[in-house]
């Protein structure tokens, strides 16, 4: 059996970077605070005091919004494990009173229906979502418990979880319409090392394509219910659960794909259906693959991640092209304007490769989530903290823009979570050997095998390619540090003595540290990329690339459409970093072509022999910046000029 590697704690790792330090600090200063308000506006945590105080009705916003609440409360008690703030604290604290007060002496709880529909608990498993906000209750516990050392959160999310583990499998045979507590469920058995939480996630996932009740409940969803779901006198809520019910229906019939239940795990050869939803199931199964060395279960998340990989996810990290069931379609199919590409996927990928690298050590999984971070995540924040995108296009009209929040808000807060653990993903243990996987300016304090390690890493990424690592520690560690994916040369020395890598994606440097400097210069090259000839909408058309980063036209900087320009192959680029600029940015300013206006006048259509191109320039920004000035167009995918 693999032995795992496990992220290094939140408290491990304190931030320092150049790039990244602004962001975090806007999460922990702007962000936290802004969503606190917010779910309060939003009648998400009135929903807990009503279910508190034995009220019934009056429920405000999605049936599933406890879990809103939930992530904020993961997201601050991170915050809390790096800063012992007070206010924060005291707010922490108050919603856990709330949730806490909220609870059945049963462990029950899921406020939506204890207010609206109390008798029909654990009725409607494919839609009502009490296991996705049980799982997201189970996380935000774990978090507070290893942040604080403190039971209150802790003492409810077990209490959830043994109801859960009461009711399943005896009670009633069941999975989740929305998988998450599956992987809750292992974070919760590592950290209170009982094994039945452990079994119950293997319970779902090998449940999950065998059990027949999902297509149950589909085919009785008004009898469950007591009324049509489809009769718009039942109000919105209705109608948009109507909406849901439907995404299990293919021709008329039930089909599980949108929920990963169209067959067994082991089984499954392609991701399909809802992306996120996907991804949270195959990071708990990566988990417990992890835990049991269950070959087979390994065997299909291999074939799952290649298929995405190689068939299925945009070059910007993003998965997921599909609006009506908000996920994958058919290999290929990756249209750019409308682009789902939902900010909780770029998350959930995130979650899943970082999974797939503990249990491997291998690159090819932090070269995605290095890809994702940069570019499909963190599109999905403006730079002010406070405004949010769901959806996340490649190509714009000019008529996407983030929000402040949203009906279903499951992005916003989930993204807060990101970023106030973003040191676990930056380095890793396996095997007594330490892994720096992502550049991100910082100090690590840890022991591997009982050998206490400092490592400082200052970085210039995603702007330059130059990173130095200073190691002290009590003994020999091994240490391996990734070489980026992007990077065509990469020099690595230590104290000036030069050190090869072995093509393995790693630097890896065997030996006893006392405060000796490794630099790494990863060569960063503009470069310009090419989809598979089977993407349909990026025949023809170029992506600019540099470094990590994605970059895309947009409107404010031009004179023309973005159409008309055309990228020749052999295109001179230069780069220049503007501070004044979107928070302080390199740019890309790249030679271009575009069709001569001269002697067209009124005419519509001319031979295209009488047409002409002229030189031109076009200025790029990076992908994660856009909608951050003017409204206008916006393009990642530009035409090519004929080769």
């Amino acid at each position: 059996m693999t032995t795992p590697a496990y992220s290094v704690g939140v408290t491990e790792v304190e931030i320092d970077d150049e790039f990244w330090s602004g962001w975090v600090e806007t999460n922990r200063d702007v962000t936290i605070e802004y969503q606190y308000e917010r779910l309060e506006s939003s009648g998400a945590l009135e929903n807990f005091r009503r279910a508190a105080a034995g009220e019934t009705g009056g429920f405000s916003g999605m049936w599933f919004q406890d879990s809103d609440a939930y992530k904020w409360l993961e997201a601050a008690s991170y915050e809390l494990a790096k800063d012992d703030d007070p206010d924060l604290r005291e707010r922490v604290d108050e919603v856990i009173d709330l949730v806490a007060a909220a609870q059945e002496d049963s462990g029950y709880i899921d406020t939506y229906l204890q207010l609206v529909e109390p008798d029909g608990k654990w009725t409607n498993l494919h839609l009502l979502h009490e296991l996705y906000c049980g799982g997201h209750l189970i996380e935000a516990a774990v978090a507070h418990y290893e942040a604080t050392g403190e039971t209150s959160l802790l003492d409810v999310g077990r209490a959830f979880a043994d109801h859960v583990d009461d009711v399943f499998g005896d009670e009633l045979d069941g999975v989740p319409g929305h998988e998450e507590i599956e992987l809750a469920l292992v974070k919760l058995y590592r950290v209170t090392g009982e094994r039945r939480y452990l079994d119950l996630a293997q319970y779902f996932v090998d449940l999950r394509g065998h059990e027949d009740r999902l297509a149950w409940e589909t085919a009785h969803l008004d009898e469950i219910a007591g009324h049509a779901y489809s009769d718009v006198e039942q109000g919105r809520g209705d109608q948009i659960m109507d909406a849901g019910h439907n995404l299990f229906l293919e021709d008329g019939g039930y089909d599980g794909s949108y929920a990963q239940a169209h067959a067994p795990v082991r089984e499954q050869d392609a991701v399909e259906g809802h992306s996120v939803r996907a991804t949270y199931l195959y990071a708990a199964v990566t988990d417990i693959v992890a835990e049991t060395g269950d070959e087979e279960l390994w065997q299909a998340v291999q074939r799952l991640w290649e298929n995405m990989t190689t068939k299925r996810t945009y070059v910007t990290g993003g998965i997921g092209p599909e609006h009506d069931h908000e996920g994958f379609t058919e290999d290929y199919d990756l249209p750019n304007e409308t682009a789902y590409a939902e900010t909780c996927a770029a998350i959930g990928s995130i979650f899943w490769n970082q999974r797939l690298f503990e249990h491997t050590g291998e690159a090819k999984y932090a070269a995605l989530i290095e890809r994702t971070l940069y570019n499909g995540f963190l599109a999905g924040v403006g730079l002010d903290g406070e405004r949010f995108f769901y959806v996340n296009p490649l190509a714009s009209s000019g008529d996407h823009h983030r929000k402040g929040w949203f009906t279903c808000a499951c992005c916003p807060p989930n993204a807060a979570r990101l970023f106030a653990s973003l040191g676990q993903y930056c380095y890793a243990k396996r095997e007594g050997e330490l892994y720096v996987s992502q550049y991100v300016g910082s100090t690590l304090e840890t022991t591997v095998d009982e050998i206490d390690v400092t490592v400082e890493q200052t970085s210039s990424l995603p702007w330059e390619g130059r990173v130095e690592v200073t190691v002290d520690a009590d003994g020999a560690v091994p240490l391996n540090l990734r070489i980026p994916e992007w990077c065509v040369d990469a020099t690595v020395t230590v104290d000036g003595e030069a050190v090869s890598t072995d093509g393995s994606g790693y630097a890896r440097l065997d030996r006893e540290w006392n405060g000796e400097t490794i630099e790494l210069v990863f060569e960063q090259q503009t470069r310009l990329t090419a989809a598979h000839p089977a993407v349909e909408s990026d025949a023809g058309r170029v992506a600019v690339e540099r470094g990590p980063l994605v970059y895309c036209a947009e409107a404010v900087d031009t004179d023309r459409p973005l159409h008309q320009y055309a990228l020749p192959a052999d295109a001179d680029v230069e780069s220049e970093h503007r501070e004044d600029l979107l928070g302080g940015v390199t740019t890309v300013e790249t030679e271009a072509a575009v069709p001569s206006l001269e002697g067209w006048a009124d005419d519509l259509y001319r031979p295209v022999e009488e047409t002409d191109i002229e030189d031109a320039s076009l200025d790029l920004v990076p992908y994660f910046a856009w909608d951050n000035r003017e409204p206008g167009e916006m393009a990642v995918w530009l035409r090519a000029l004929d080769r």
